[in-house]
């Protein structure tokens, strides 16, 4: 009898659960039908989504009113246009397109023109335009245009150099400047900015310890324009390329918010001229940069287990993460609000940076998809997030200065890569007092150095 009873209620367990579970379905459906019909009849949906129990819930920060949102009208211009190219290249929405590779120039360049064209037509847009400031309007008028020709280029393939290179170079010093900085590139001639053999750390007060690499120089400007100079700062201009053969000049106005166009016209360059240097350096023309140190610390990067995997993602510099768009409109950095919403990606500070030949190469073929941006170092992050890859932060790069005293150490200029803003007088007197301190200060480590690497 016991046995009966027990087959019967496995009879009964196998049977009814199943129904029970399709039951509870079926009514679970029906609610959530329900809600939808009355929302619909009610009051619209809310333009934001909260997951339940989020506000009551201690724990979490507040919530950003932008959070989730849905409505796309709040985007700045820069945004909108970004928004139609990445959508076309987002391979959820066109897998057919990403299987079937990246398109060429031409294609790249006719959807940008071709977005630029539908978000100008957009209604609201004409009105957001006229409220952004003159330099902003002014930066929108030509922010398409990437075909400027070259008026100067340098005598050798990869800038100046040394014409008996042995061996690859190592570097190209490539410095942004304007004509009438000649002092500047002087001074950055006479001292760091060296082309040839450069010797490495120095050990022992005697030069090449640290083994050495070859270094070319190209300094990267646009036009002047200066017409109350009569020409002549182009004639000068010529005159000093002809001597030094390291002026690569373009045929743009060169402004602050143009140096986003030089970026993109030098990675062209480059890609066609320096088919053999393995790194760039490219910085302003009021930087000091210990060349010896940079040397030794690029030649240890490649000794590195993978380099050679890694080295297409390098770039390494004072990296700024979740920075805000300067809304002062009396800077130089202004950003009106109308232009660009939200958060600039992590970018390397523009006063210098480092980065392999093959980023470089690679920061070309994306940059041809992305709307160029007025601060060249933040579209510069742009298109690393476009490339899935980050700058890597080194305490030595010092875009901001040292420290409170830190200066005041008699090494304090051997701890370092960079730092920036210095005059061409205070550049030749670091360079020589780096020289006279060589043997004091041969073994002292880069700032960070005993950091953790990310």
């Amino acid at each position: 009898m016991a046995r009966f009873f027990c087959r019967w209620r496995t009879v009964l367990i196998c049977v009814c659960t199943p129904c029970i579970a399709f039951v509870l379905l079926l009514a679970y459906v029906t609610l959530i039908l329900c809600l939808a019909i009355h929302g619909r009849e009610g009051s619209p949906l809310p333009l934001h989504f909260v997951a339940q129990g989020t506000f009551s819930n201690g724990n979490f920060a507040p919530l950003p009113k932008t959070f989730w949102q849905l409505g796309q009208h709040v985007d700045g211009l820069w945004n909108r246009l970004q928004r139609t190219v990445d959508h076309h290249f987002n391979p959820i929405l066109r897998p057919d397109y990403v299987r079937a590779g990246s398109g060429n120039d031409t294609s790249y360049e006719s959807l940008l023109e071709r977005g630029f064209s539908e978000v100008v037509g957009l209604d609201g847009v004409k009105e957001s335009f006229d409220g952004l400031s003159r330099q902003t309007q002014e930066f929108l008028s030509h922010m398409h245009r990437r075909d400027y020709p070259a008026l100067i280029q340098p005598d050798g393939v990869c800038g100046a150099g040394a014409k008996d290179e042995r061996k690859a170079p190592l570097l190209l010093l490539a410095i942004k400047s304007m004509e009438l900085n000649f002092r500047n590139r002087q001074a950055i001639r006479r001292t760091w900015g060296q082309a040839g053999r450069v010797a490495g750390q120095w050990r022992n007060g005697k030069g090449g310890g640290g083994g050495g690499a070859y270094v070319r120089r190209v300094f990267l400007l646009g036009n002047g324009r200066n017409e109350s100079a009569g020409g002549s700062l182009s004639e000068l201009l010529q005159t000093e390329s002809d001597r030094y053969g390291d002026i690569l000049q373009w045929d743009f106005r060169d402004t602050f918010f143009n140096l986003t166009v030089k970026d993109v016209l030098f990675w062209g360059w480059f890609s066609r001229s320096c088919n053999r240097t393995l790194f760039v350096f490219k910085g302003d023309d009021d930087v000091f940069v210990n060349t010896p140190r940079m040397v030794t610390y690029l030649q240890e990067q490649l000794k590195k287990p993978r380099a050679r995997e890694t080295i297409g993602d390098f770039m390494v510099g004072d990296v700024i993460a979740e920075g805000l768009p300067n809304r002062v409109n009396k800077s130089k950095y202004f950003i009106p609000d109308g232009f660009y919403k939200g958060l600039y990606p992590a970018y390397a500070g523009g006063g210098g940076v480092v980065y392999s030949s093959r980023l470089t190469r690679r920061l070309l073929h994306v940059s041809k998809r992305v709307h160029l941006f007025p601060i060249d170092d933040v579209y510069v992050g742009m298109c690393m997030v476009r490339l899935n890859a980050q700058p890597v932060h080194h305490p030595a790069f010092l875009t901001f200065d040292f420290p409170k005293k830190e200066e005041e150490q008699l090494c304090a200029y051997h701890t370092i890569l960079l730092v920036h803003k210095r005059s061409p007088a205070q550049v030749v007197d670091l360079w020589d007092d780096l020289k006279m301190t060589r043997a004091q200060c041969w073994d002292v480590p880069l700032r960070g150095a005993n950091k953790p690497e990310l």
